[in-house]
């Protein structure tokens, strides 16, 4: 399925900071990027996962036909890799089993909003950034259940917590927003200026590091410029503007253009003194933390050809995808929905799914966009996927060995697990081999097998 026009220049000349390898997908971002932030409301029934993260499923700490208060405690953490979850509505736990999720089928519960309920949040147990230690803010950001909102949902206290033999010199705020379609991350830097930049005082408590850097590609000057004007005089905060370039938002990628450190296969940013944190994560640590909340909503696009009112919502943890689509309006002739963005994002098998906390959009097309599955040919070893990838890895090979299963040299020969799965190489492929779903499935075989 072709979901952009491609470009044939995949390299940029540029003298302004980009790298060699990516493509240039047709961003998609002029129909929502202008339009505020609105606030949605509460489905007749909320499907609470308790794994929206990395890592292992929180444990319920309430039970069946329980009375809860918004931002409740439902469940919690199991262990230093989990994410406590809150109640995202005041109402009544209606059943604790197995949901839908786009994990597939997880632990969860069904919440029914009580009608009647204002939905007024109280005050949990502040965090004040002038008092508090490293270790405490750490602790509070676990405590308040805060996760990487950019996609991947790691849990963003693991990542804060920096082992003893290491250090951090340089924070990276992650404006980039390079997938198609999704523009939460620019209506956040436009619309909470302030939560950022206390975001970032609390998270350079929390790492140690001297500085920090706000990324943003040019397709956002308008946020580069409202956030250079608000840069707080005692905050060591520069704002870098790069070229337009997918998949310029990868971390490892980010660090290497803006700092010229390359991180070492198998390794981790912190092996390079530097913290990465998604812009809208930093935004929900300043909003948060001083109240002492739970993560409970987030900003969600909600765009495509096939959605009749796009816009950018803050849309309550746990609500189904079908109530949301059914809210804003859907086309007659709807055919497909991607929870995220098109390129790294996933075609939802039903609309039972609700938004979590890695939720960045819902994308849905019309059977114009999608129209019938392209034919797989063979690889014509034309090396578009080579030169596109921008680990530097060789898709075309990993697919050939992906189709003979021969997983283990996936791994060792030809670093399988440095894909981060961007899609890259199957956008130019003209032979229209879906090598990331490959590339998954041979990721999943090796975890399997390694358990």
């Amino acid at each position: 399925m072709f979901l952009f026009k491609r470009k044939a220049k995949t390299k940029t000349k540029s003298q302004h900071q980009s790298f060699a390898q990516g493509i240039y997908p047709q961003e998609m971002k002029s129909e929502t990027n202008g339009l505020a932030i609105q606030q949605f409301p509460f489905a007749p029934v909320m499907v609470v996962p308790l794994l929206q993260h990395i890592g292992k499923a929180a444990i319920p700490v309430v039970q069946e036909g329980q009375e809860v208060i918004r931002g409740q405690l439902l469940a919690r953490a199991d262990g230093f890799v989990s994410s406590p979850v809150h109640a995202p509505a005041t109402g009544t736990v209606k059943k604790i089993s197995l949901v839908a999720s786009v994990r597939g089928m997880v632990p969860g519960l069904y919440l029914k909003p009580w009608p009647g309920s204002t939905q007024e949040l109280s005050e949990g147990l502040p965090c004040s950034v002038d008092s508090a230690t490293a270790d405490d803010i750490i602790h509070a950001i676990q405590h308040n259940g805060i996760v990487g909102l950019g996609g991947a949902a790691f849990p963003t206290h693991v990542k804060l917590t920096i082992a003893d033999d290491k250090y951090v010199d340089t924070l990276i705020i992650n404006g980039i927003e390079c997938e198609p379609y999704l523009t939460t991350d620019h209506r956040v830097m436009l619309e909470q200026v302030d939560d950022i930049f206390l975001g970032i005082r609390y998270l350079l408590k929390a790492t140690g590091a001297n500085r920090a850097i706000i990324a943003i590609e040019k397709n956002k000057l308008d946020a580069a410029e409202k956030l250079t004007n608000a840069i707080p005089d005692t905050l060591p905060v520069t704002i870098e503007t790069l070229d337009v370039k997918y998949p310029q938002g990868a971390e490892k990628i980010l660090i290497k253009v803006l700092l010229g450190r390359e991180v070492p296969s198998g390794k981790h940013s912190v092996d390079v003194h530097v913290v990465g944190v998604n812009v809208a994560t930093a935004a929900e640590i300043g909003r948060l933390l001083p109240h002492g909340r739970g993560i409970l909503e987030r900003v969600v696009t909600l765009t495509g050809p096939a959605i009749k009112n796009k816009g950018n919502y803050r849309i309550p943890i746990g609500t189904p995808l079908r109530f949301a689509l059914e809210t804003v309006g859907v086309a007659d002739n709807i055919s497909q929905v991607f929870l995220g963005g098109p390129m790294m994002g996933q075609a939802i098998p039903n609309l039972d799914i609700p938004v979590t906390k890695g939720s960045s959009g819902v994308i849905a097309f019309t059977t114009r966009e999608t129209g019938s599955k392209p034919f797989i040919y063979p690889c014509i070893h034309c090396g578009n996927c080579v030169d596109v990838c921008p680990m530097s890895l060789n898709p075309s090979q990993l697919g050939l060995l992906a189709k003979k299963q021969v997983y283990d040299k996936m791994v060792g020969q030809y670093h399988l697990l440095e894909c981060f799965e961007c899609g890259a190489c199957s956008y130019v492929c003209p032979a229209h081999i879906p090598l990331v779903q490959y590339f998954r499935m041979a990721k999943a075989a090796t975890k399997s097998k390694a358990a």
